[in-house]
């Protein structure tokens, strides 16, 4: 694909202070874009015929915060998808209180438009996807397999130490899970402890039988990094024993060429459909002043992922 190869110390990012990157690949002949926007207060969504395109695409704005009470502070994260003939919109959002400004305060919610083209048309409010817990749930991603449509998301079980774990459930509809979800992982190697206890951010992509799901650990400064799952096409993804859990990260910071904190990323596909592409997000610098949550300059990158002759994919 032009203009995109392995990681080199020339990489720049497509798209300044664009966090969570999510890029979809539609039949339309476009690519679409939505992300974190530094103020967190909208959710915006662009197009273009490449992914390079997206750097110059206008945005428009598809939603904006509440003034008050739930989904009125720090919209983060959010997705675009289509299914069943309709535009989603994921995304995860907290409540301003007196005390505070909502902060890891998150519930996941849905919007939904039924234009054929989601630059236009009207964005409605589908609700809050309920889980087992009334706590804090943020970066829902939705993907099909032989016919089940599944959502996997970051959730804080009140009965175990740390912030988030990863889980999956089916799906009754794009805005309703079907039963209980089933954790896949939660925070327990070295790398994803650093800060937070934090397993977020998860990314479906499917290659020669097997599905990987990527994910993102520990705080969001420099030692922000992904891990991988991996599951055979023919397992049951309701089962936790089904995922293996690779021991140690496969996208972390790397000094030498000013790449800090990578992560939360999406997968597409190149124009001409032959490669997997990642998206993902990262600073070109070290220090941050204050909380890095509201440091505004983590960046869009793009480039080719491999894979290895063992079937697994390459993100460095």
């Amino acid at each position: 694909m032009t203009g995109l190869k392995t990681m080199a110390a020339t990489e720049q990012p497509i798209i300044l202070q664009r966090a969570d990157p999510w890029v979809y690949k539609h039949d339309d002949g476009f690519y679409y874009f939505t992300a974190s926007v530094p103020e967190y207060d909208r959710i915006e969504v662009r197009r273009a015929s490449t992914i390079a395109g997206l750097a110059e695409a206008e945005p428009i704005v598809a939603w904006r915060k509440h003034e008050t009470g739930m989904m009125s502070a720090n919209i983060w994260a959010p997705e675009i998808h289509f299914i069943d003939g309709k535009w989603y919109i994921y995304y995860a959002a907290a409540r301003t209180t007196e005390t505070n400004d909502g902060l890891f305060d998150h519930r996941m919610f849905v919007l939904e438009n039924e234009s054929a083209n989601p630059l236009e048309g009207e964005w409605v409010e589908k609700g809050q996807i309920k889980t087992m817990w009334e706590s804090f749930a943020l970066d829902a991603t939705t993907f099909e397999h032989r016919g089940t449509r599944y959502l996997v998301w970051a959730q804080k079980d009140p009965d175990i130490k740390g912030n988030s774990n990863l889980y999956i459930a089916p799906m009754e509809n794009p805005w309703t899970l079907a039963a209980d979800g089933v954790m896949l992982t939660t925070p327990e190697y070295d790398w994803e402890v650093i800060g937070f206890l934090v397993n977020e951010g998860a990314a479906v992509v499917k290659r020669d039988g097997r599905i990987f799901i990527s994910y993102s650990a520990s705080a969001t400064n420099h030692h922000y990094c992904m891990g991988l799952l991996e599951a055979s096409e023919d397992a049951d993804l309701m089962d936790p024993a089904s995922w293996a859990k690779a021991p140690q990260p496969v996208l972390k910071t790397d000094e030498a060429i000013g790449l800090f904190g990578p992560g939360h990323n999406s997968f597409t596909k190149s124009e001409d459909g032959e490669d997997d592409i990642l998206v993902f997000h990262a600073r070109t610098y070290k220090e941050i002043v204050g909380d890095p949550l509201y440091d505004p300059n983590r960046h869009t990158f793009v480039r080719k992922l491999q894979w290895s002759a063992d079937g697994k994919p390459i993100f460095e």
